[in-house]
């Protein structure tokens, strides 16, 4: 299988590092070649804290999924998340060279470019360039300017901005595991790409990513990305607050909130009891499922109460912002039980779990299709799009075919222009010259028909 058949997309999560390895079918949807997974050692809230755990969980990873794909892996698309991410809105514009000369791809690059030499905070470095709506001289709210004329090419832009240090501590991660990071994007974005349809980009959405060490969080309205944000909080401290709460070690802990684990206590039972074996020769302990909920609860609740936060900053519950389609959840946290109803009390939006099945092939890895996986699948779809983009660019930049030969009416006018130059140019004692040598020359008639025999020669 050649390289270009597929692309491969590398989740360096909080608990878990995912390397997904796939290819586009004839019907468009993602076919999963292999699957790689290792635990996640080196990585808390999404910042890498330890630099070889990192790498050796990488190679795990990858590892496996080369082994289950059977094809080599070298280039990966890279996801990132963490509390340094942050996002601001920025317009620019550049003025074009030759405003005769339609828009094309080259322009909106080139304006893009002009806004990466925003200066930012020290330390910090743009990771996107989000266009939102453009601008062509006085033509605003225009989605896709290519094809058009114009002299002025403005945009609102949304940039995605995280830590210089954090972003080259994952760069350097891929590199030493002995890869090459194609693309770095944002979780949230990569998770959208995955869950989301495009019906609901339209209308209004927001898609919140409960992964293990942080809560990202992506809005989009008309089709365009409006808000992003990361929340430094996920499932992660809903197990340290059960591991406290209940004075058990975290991995019981993280089995109750998978396992039992509630987000209304109200839902739950005073008299359901779960048991946890007690360490070496201990007590077992019995946990009221009610008050691990009420545990969960408090926690889950100021997440929730963040996301709401964003909202607003973004103007969620304004009539003109308001998200018809409501709240997509998803990540591995979505799977805690009663999470939607809670989201949809807290913060007044309809809910739903967001699932990527709707672009995966229906083949053996049916589990890749839940909540948990949507990342992976997200950076694996983005990988594919790139890939694609590459390989547009490649036939379009192809040598242009021979062009089509001259019409006859135009051999014609053409070889009577040119004798009409030639009688007009010539001197009186050349024509002369000519009619006495007339009888050696191909008429005028003749000279027009050998034009037209040599052109259906050249047509055959």
């Amino acid at each position: 299988m050649e390289n270009q058949e597929y692309s491969v997309g590398l989740d360096i999560g909080t608990t878990k590092i995912v390397a997904i390895v796939g290819r586009r079918n004839a019907h468009g949807k993602i076919e999963i070649l292999g699957v790689g997974k290792a635990k996640s050692l080196g990585v808390h809230k999404g910042i890498v804290n330890n630099i070889s755990q990192t790498i050796n969980s990488i190679k795990a990873a990858v590892s496996e999924a080369q082994s289950s794909a059977g094809v080599p892996i070298r280039k990966v698309t890279v996801g990132i998340a963490g509390k340094h991410i942050r996002s601001l809105q920025h317009s620019d514009y550049i003025m074009r060279e030759h405003p005769d000369k339609f828009i094309t791809d080259d322009d909106i690059e080139a304006l893009k470019e002009q806004v990466k030499k925003l200066v930012m905070l020290p330390g910090e470095e743009i990771i996107h360039v989000l266009p939102q709506e453009y601008k062509v001289d006085s033509e605003g709210e225009i989605q896709e300017p290519i094809g058009m004329h114009g002299k002025r090419l403005e945009a609102n832009f949304h940039v995605v901005v995280g830590q210089m240090g954090s972003i080259r501590n994952i760069a350097r991660c891929v590199r030493e595991a002995g890869l090459e990071m194609e693309a770095l994007t944002l979780e949230p974005l990569a998770s959208s790409e995955a869950v989301l349809t495009k019906e609901e980009k339209e209308a209004g959405v927001a898609i919140v990513d409960v992964g293990g060490g942080t809560t990202d969080i992506a809005i989009f309205k008309d089709n365009i990305i409006r808000h992003t944000c990361v929340i430094p909080y996920g499932g992660g401290i809903i197990t340290e607050d059960i591991k406290e709460g209940c004075s058990i070690i975290e991995k019981h802990a993280e089995q109750l909130k998978v396992k039992f684990g509630s987000a209304v206590p109200e839902l739950e039972k005073d008299s359901t009891y779960v048991t946890i074996p007690g360490l070496h020769g201990r007590p077992d302990k019995e946990i009221s499922l009610k008050t691990l909920a009420q545990i969960i609860n408090a926690r889950v609740e100021e997440i929730l109460e963040m996301v709401n936060t964003e909202l607003k900053a973004y103007g969620a519950f304004e009539q003109k912002k308001k998200l018809i389609a409501g709240i997509v959840l998803t990540g591995g946290g979505s799977n805690l039980k009663h999470l939607r109803q809670l989201a949809n009390y807290t913060t007044g939006f309809d809910s739903r779990i967001g699932f990527a099945n709707e672009y995966i092939a229906n083949d053996k890895n049916q589990y890749l299709k839940g909540p948990e996986f949507a990342t992976s699948i997200g950076l694996l779809m983005e990988s594919l799009k790139i890939r694609d983009k590459k390989h547009n660019s490649v036939i379009e930049e192809l040598p242009a075919k021979e062009q089509p030969k001259q019409s006859i009416t135009t051999m014609v006018e053409e070889t009577l222009q040119n004798i009409e130059e030639e009688v007009t140019h010539q001197e009186p004692n050349t024509l002369n010259k000519q009619q006495e040598n007339r009888k050696a020359k191909l008429t005028f008639g003749q000279s027009l028909m050998e034009k037209v025999k040599k052109f259906f020669e050249e047509v055959e």
